[in-house]
């Protein structure tokens, strides 16, 4: 048996009745009674049923507490809309604060605020207290501000609570535990994927040395790809190297360093309390053999296990921490690292911070040369300088903003791996272009500077595919100009384009061309759609960011985990004057830095992707309706009438295009009958169409609409020539030779097979 102590804090909260709440509990822990004793023996109560749950109340272990009162100054504010109305005079409030001492460290509870943190020597406790305050009170009005009055009097006792002796969990020994959680870092498996940590020297030497001091946990801190793992790995084989010859352990015996993941510990423990006590048994085990539990990602241990930060893993794991019952490793972004002190800053006093830079271009390709070096020795692949250099020039740009040589390394160690198994010996130039046309979809032609691009071919491939909008196919040529002699801004979208005009005119057809075009090279079938195409108004409600961009539990929005999937794409964002204001306010971000930063720290980069926005505002006009009509100026004017002038002006380029001609649909019709023939049922059995001007005329009669362009063009042809050669070739069979004629007559469309002459 044992006693847990636990100061308490109590007042009256009605006529006839007291609260207590424990104070120094990361959550709210309170009772009210009629008294303060009935108050305090239901905290009690509380307390050993928790224990009886097997779920524990840790004791905050608070010596010497004091109660304070301090005044601190609050100016209330309300919000109308998107705009903050700050009211002329600031509100006083006397806030009841508890200072106590845990261990070395003094910290401080205001507990009707959910307030806590760690006061140092020589700073001022009111001044502190005030910041806090402030800070967690900013954009409270004045009713709810109301809540946070104390009471007239508070008083400050102890609650002693016995708790039964806890049965510990068996050892460890074998780590059987802690392999169904995670994996040893120092495993031969894990290191071979990784490599040698190249370049690194001084940095793995230095996070080998506190790896080896006992009770310190460690922070690395670096971009993502700048070789936080692998500089860890190596410091692992380091310091267990040196655990092995010191104390003669087998390297079993001496598996010291554990990583795993939020996700990992939590899975397949849905109910309350399952992952904790997982937990439990997982810090003993470690306990057992010295061992520290790392984490590759800090942040998504945040996030994992609860509702938010404040009761997820990280957050049950400091007192462990604070105890020095539990050592951890984690890794984390500078964004991540900002967000972590934001949601849970009294997480990250608990941890030393090792930062790890980018290594300068020449170090960089030294690296890379390095892994060709050892990945040839595994693989028996040989391998040319030229690849090594042909990778590091390719991702230098195609993804400058990927930290080196993280990425490129990855790529490079796949090749190996690739060739190996195609028991290919040699790797050679072209093998790694090609592979990097199948990983981004970027095509040889942009590629490659001995293919050369000129203007008029550009413009007559968009030509070919957009009938009738010559200034929108030479706008789209002049930014596959520009990308192929890399002048595009890497730190910005590949191009931001504003597609306005009347509806069915190729706006759509444009954006699926310029993703054919930029990202065509990679075969569909594994990276799928090169296209991502949202339809803005259904993103006009009040929720509408959160699903775009993400909700406020760390999950991704539609938009973010797709460009997140493949960064190399067109994001099509059609008819976007519909979308919510607040979309707008983010978007500006976008366009103007190529990148998207959530509220955890985590960037999603558009620097790889051709943002192309559609808008229909102008086309109501009567004008714009019709044949043989030139695209009014209106389109534009309405579009900058419209968007806010800082949206505008981060919009590279506004394409008008014009409504349809007569002429112009003719041309469609006869593109739209011309890929019909490519369709899979004829194709098979070697079919080839033929049809007269009549057939053309039918379809430009039925399928264009002046409300709608073209677009009807396609339910035209599938009504009125589709749907009659599937029932000609199902009725009459397939001719074993030749081809199906279609022509009308006396307004039905007629179908005959005909035969080559001869």
């Amino acid at each position: 048996m044992s006693v847990a102590r636990f100061p308490v804090l109590f007042w009256q909260s009605a006529p006839g009745s007291q609260t207590a709440c424990l104070i120094g509990r990361r959550e709210t822990v309170a009772a009210v009674g009629k008294s303060t004793q009935d108050a305090i023996r239901q905290l009690r109560d509380y307390v050993a049923w928790s224990d009886r749950q097997d779920r524990p109340i840790q004791s905050p272990e608070l010596s010497d507490p004091v109660l304070h009162r301090i005044r601190v100054q609050v100016r209330p504010e309300y919000s109308i809309g998107d705009r903050v109305v700050p009211c002329e005079e600031e509100l006083p409030l006397d806030l009841a604060v508890v200072e106590g001492k845990r261990g070395d460290l003094v910290v401080v509870h205001v507990p009707r605020l959910d307030l806590s943190f760690y006061r140092y020597p020589g700073q001022a406790l009111r001044e502190l207290v005030s910041h806090f305050a402030q800070q967690k009170l900013r954009g409270s009005s004045p009713g709810q501000l109301a809540r946070a009055l104390p009471p007239a009097e508070l008083s400050l006792t102890e609650l002693a609570v016995t708790l039964r002796a806890r049965r510990r969990p068996p050892p460890d020994p074998r780590g059987v535990l802690l392999r169904q959680v995670a994996e040893p870092l120092g495993e031969n498996a894990l290191r071979k994927l990784l490599g040698r940590a190249w370049g690194r020297e001084a940095e793995v030497a230095d996070l080998a040395s506190r790896l080896r001091q006992e009770q310190v946990n460690l922070l690395l801190v670096g971009e993502a790809g700048v070789g936080k793992t692998t500089a860890l790995v190596e410091a692992v084989r380091q310091a267990e190297r040196a655990r092995r010859e010191e104390e003669g352990l087998s390297r079993e015996d001496a598996y010291q360093h554990w990583l795993t993941s939020g996700a990992q510990l939590i899975s397949g423990m849905p109910y309350l309390g399952q992952w904790e006590a997982r937990l439990e048994r997982v810090i003993e085990a470690l306990a057992n053999r010295a061992g520290v539990l790392c984490f590759g990602n800090l942040l998504e241990a945040l996030l994992a296990g609860g509702f938010g930060p404040r009761d997820g893993i990280a957050s049950f794991l400091i007192p462990y921490l604070e105890e020095n019952d539990l050592r951890v490793v984690a890794e984390v972004t500078p964004g991540e690292l900002s967000a972590c002190q934001r949601h849970l800053p009294e997480l990250l006093e608990l941890f030393q911070v090792v930062r790890l830079e980018s290594l300068p271009s020449a170090k960089a390709l030294e690296v890379m040369h390095h892994v060709a070096e050892g990945q040839s020795r595994q693989t028996k692949v040989a391998c040319d300088r030229a690849v090594v250099e042909t990778t590091e020039r390719l991702f230098r740009r195609f993804a400058p903003y990927q930290p080196f040589p993280g990425r490129a390394a990855a790529f490079l160690r796949q090749r190996f791996l690739d060739a190996e198994r195609a028991r290919q010996p040699e790797l050679s130039v072209a093998s790694a272009v090609e592979a990097f046309v199948q990983h981004t979809g970027v095509p040889a032609r942009f590629l490659k500077d001995s293919e050369p691009l000129t203007f008029d071919e550009a413009a007559g491939w968009f030509r070919e595919r957009v009938i009738g909008q010559e200034p929108a196919c030479a706008a789209a040529a002049e930014l596959a100009l520009t990308f192929k002699a890399g002048l595009n801004d890497p730190q910005r979208p590949l191009g931001v384009l504003l597609f306005c005009g009347p509806t069915g005119v190729g706006k759509t057809a444009l954006a699926r061309a310029l993703a054919d075009s930029f990202f065509g090279g990679a075969t569909r079938d594994r990276d799928g759609e090169r296209l991502i195409r949202l339809d803005m108004s259904e993103y006009s409600g009040p929720l509408a960011t959160e699903r775009l961009l993400g909700t406020p539990d760390g999950s991704p929005g539609e938009l973010v985990e797709k460009i997140r999937r493949q960064p190399f794409s067109v994001v099509l964002l059609d008819e976007i004057e519909k979308a919510d204001p607040r979309v707008f306010d983010v978007l500006m971000g976008v366009f103007d830095e190529g990148r998207l930063t959530d509220r955890y720290g985590r960037w999603t980069t558009f620097r790889s992707a051709v943002l192309v926005l559609t808008s229909n505002l102008g086309a109501t006009s009567g004008s714009a309706l019709g044949f043989g009509e030139e695209a009014p100026e209106t389109y534009r004017d309405e579009v900058e009438r419209f968007f806010r002038p800082e949206l505008f002006n981060r919009i590279d380029r506004v394409v008008s295009f014009s409504p349809l001609s007569q002429e112009v649909v003719r041309q469609i019709a006869a593109k739209e009958l011309r890929e019909l023939q490519e369709r899979e049922g004829l194709q098979r059995h070697g079919l080839r169409l033929s049809w007269s001007e009549a057939v053309i005329d039918l379809l430009v009669a039925e399928g264009f609409d002046p409300r709608y362009g073209a677009r009807p063009l396609q339910r035209a042809i599938e009504e009125h020539l589709v749907a009659p050669l599937a029932r000609r070739l199902v009725d009459h069979g397939v001719p074993r030779e030749g081809g199906l004629r279609i022509d009308v007559r006396e307004g039905q469309v007629e179908i005959e097979a005909w035969q080559p002459e001869g």
